[in-house]
């Protein structure tokens, strides 16, 4: 009897054990997915004061705790798109869209990072994917509409600023200066 109770009483020390190691590493790890969110946030803010440096280093602290986090690689890409790193912002968004395919912010920043780099053809098809991800990104009417000025495709240019101001992107008179230039006969 005394071996039954002690046999039981090992079954269920194991079972409670088993419960509170499954409870505890669960919590860790939505502790950890704070965390990730935290320096992702921090990170985040750090890039709107223009501090890239300390953003890339907070948005990398986040990938290392998280790395299915598809916002911190967007993120970090964008900072390193900011410091003109363009290869490595292109490498940060290839794999936010590896991990979430519909980020449409990850499209649009490797647009930008292709548009940078003279690579007109791809930001094209960035901006395309999108806008067809999502329809009123505006600005990916307008950076395509940039980037359809510098190919001289003029006409699609223009409608997509047209686009672009109908969602209330506020272009700048100057590229509407330029494009009315070059696209005589087309009224903007």
């Amino acid at each position: 009897m005394k071996n039954n109770i002690s046999h039981s009483f090992r079954v269920i020390l194991i079972f409670v054990c088993s419960i509170l190691f499954s409870c505890a590493t669960t919590q860790q790890t939505q502790l950890k997915s704070r965390d990730a969110e935290g320096y992702n946030n921090r990170g985040f803010a750090y890039c709107q004061i223009g501090q890239y440096d300390q953003a890339i280093s907070d948005f990398t602290k986040a990938i290392k705790m998280n790395p299915r986090l598809a916002h911190a690689y967007n993120n970090r890409g964008a900072a390193y798109l900011y410091e003109d790193q363009y290869d490595q912002a292109i490498s940060d968004f290839n794999k936010a869209i590896e991990i979430d395919p519909r980020l449409a912010h990850a499209y649009n920043n490797r647009g930008w990072a292709y548009m940078k780099k003279w690579r007109y053809d791809q930001a094209i098809s960035d901006f395309d994917k999108t806008i067809e991800i999502d329809p009123k990104f505006v600005e990916a009417y307008y950076y395509r509409a940039i980037v359809y000025f510098l190919v001289e495709e003029y006409e699609k240019s223009l409608i997509d600023t047209i686009k672009a101001q109908q969602l209330g992107y506020q272009i700048p008179p100057k590229f509407l200066d330029d494009l009315r230039k070059v696209a005589r006969g087309i009224d903007a």
